[in-house]
């Protein structure tokens, strides 16, 4: 048994909704124990990262904590990945606040080394930024940018859901 449980919040085990390259939303419907297809992005835009959840966290908007992975490849819905968090992206949507934590996948030698926010490159949290200001615009949904986080911000933000998650859970 892997030993990267013990070491939250930095090593979280992200589950993968949406593989990267894809247009497709898929959400986990956790009640029925299976994922969904929500939608089919309507804006001419795709996944640049594999996208979903961490594994054993409840988010104020009573969803699990959203994650990005940077990864070389793209995974598959339903792959579950070792990552470590870098960063975190502040966002306002229809439904709130929203905070998404960025990391990499620790399978990926190519990304594997990265450890803080400022290693990753500049274009890609500007083209991860992009995603999430345009991916709704066709639906007539605001999306309100407030910025990239640190580390210790995604660290804080994983605590409070994980502890959110396991008063849910009654312990």
């Amino acid at each position: 048994m892997s030993t990267n449980a013990d070491q939250f919040p930095d090593v979280v085990e992200v589950v993968v909704e949406i593989p990267r390259g894809s247009r497709n939303k898929y959400e986990f419907d956790e009640e029925a124990g299976v994922f969904r297809l929500d939608r089919v992005l309507s804006s001419a835009v795709f996944y640049n990262f594999d996208y979903g959840f961490i594994e054993g966290t409840r988010a104020d908007d009573g969803d699990h904590t959203d994650a990005l992975v940077i990864v070389d490849e793209p995974t598959f819905t339903g792959c579950h990945i070792w990552a470590r968090p870098v960063g975190g992206l502040e966002m306002h949507d229809e439904k709130g606040y929203d905070f998404k934590v960025l990391c990499v996948a620790l399978g990926d030698p190519h990304q594997s080394h990265i450890e803080r926010l400022d290693q990753i490159r500049p274009h890609r949290l500007i083209e991860i930024e992009h995603f999430f200001e345009t991916y709704k615009l066709l639906e007539d949904k605001a999306v309100q940018i407030d910025g990239w986080r640190e580390r210790g911000r995604a660290h804080d933000v994983l605590r409070e859901d994980r502890d959110r998650y396991r008063a849910e859970r009654g312990g």
